[in-house]
C-alpha cells in the first residue's frame, strides 16, 4: 500500500461528519453541483453548501469551472480530490462514528436489499491480523487505483475489523 500521511487535527475535524464523508464518495468519479449533492444526501442546499465549503477549504473537494444550469443559474461542479484516501486516520472515535453513519446512510439510500453482505469470524494472532489487514488494504488500493470504466456501476466497500468477543 502507498504510504499515507497522518491527518491533521483540522482534517480529522472535517472528516468527522457522515454527510461530508458521503459527499466525498459521491463526487469521487463524477463531479456534482451543490444542488445535485443536496438531492443525493437528502439535505437542503444551504446545509449541503456549508459542508461543501468545509470540504473545499480543507482540500477534500476541488471546484471545477463554473457552468450554467438548465435555467441559466450559475453552477459549480465539485469533485473529490482523493485526499481522504491518502490519509491515515488512526483510531479517531469521531471519524469512526462518522464512517459508520455514512455507511448506514448509504445503505438506507440504496435499500438494504441492494447490499451484498457477509460476515466471517477468523481466529488470528497479532501477526496474522496485521497480515490480513495489509492484504485487504492492498486489494482495495489496487481497485481504487484503477481508471473508472465508462458505464460501470459504482460499487462501495465498507470494511470493519473488530473483536468478536
Amino acid at each position: 500500500m502507498p504510504e499515507r500521511r497522518a491527518a491533521t487535527p483540522e482534517e480529522l475535524q472535517v472528516l468527522g461528519s457522515a454527510v461530508r464523508l458521503r459527499i466525498i464518495r459521491l463526487t469521487h468519479h463524477r463531479p456534482l453541483t451543490n444542488k445535485e449533492i443536496a438531492e443525493k444526501v437528502g439535505k437542503d442546499p444551504a446545509t449541503t453548501l456549508h459542508h461543501v465549503r468545509k470540504l473545499h477549504a480543507a482540500g477534500f473537494l476541488e471546484a471545477l469551472p463554473e457552468r450554467r444550469g438548465t435555467r441559466g443559474a450559475k453552477e459549480i461542479p465539485y469533485r473529490s480530490t482523493g485526499l481522504s484516501w491518502r490519509l491515515s486516520l488512526g483510531h479517531t472515535p469521531t471519524v469512526s462514528e462518522a464512517m459508520l453513519q455514512a455507511y448506514l446512510g448509504e445503505v438506507a439510500a440504496a435499500g438494504v436489499g441492494a447490499v451484498e453482505q457477509t460476515r466471517l469470524v477468523v481466529q488470528v494472532d497479532e501477526a496474522s491480523r496485521a497480515e490480513l489487514q495489509v492484504r485487504i488494504g492492498e486489494l482495495l488500493e489496487e481497485f481504487a487505483g484503477r481508471e473508472p470504466l465508462e458505464g460501470a456501476e459504482r460499487t462501495a466497500v465498507y470494511l470493519a475489523i473488530y473483536p468478536s468477543g
